[in-house]
């Protein structure tokens, strides 16, 4: 099972990003996804971004993300 993290995209600089992740600042790689532009949402996966999807799709990702980092939903697993 693969898990995809939603990110929002601060700066492209050449073969990666700078993106938020829920508060979280990083570098992920986007040659899968050469189309992303600033401000694209894209979902994550072991430091790349794997695709890019709408505000709406991203916004409830995190969402739900809290909540099972706050435990409302019991164990991730």
């Amino acid at each position: 099972m693969c898990v995809g993290v939603p990110a929002k995209v601060i700066k492209i600089e050449e073969q990666t990003a700078l993106v938020d992740v829920m508060g979280s600042r990083m570098y992920v790689g986007i040659i899968f996804v050469p189309d992303v532009k600033e401000d694209d949402f894209v979902l994550l996966h072991a430091g790349q971004a794997l695709t890019i999807v709408d505000e709406e799709f991203a916004k409830e990702s995190i969402e739900e993300w809290r909540n099972v980092l706050d435990g409302k939903h019991g164990g991730l697993f």
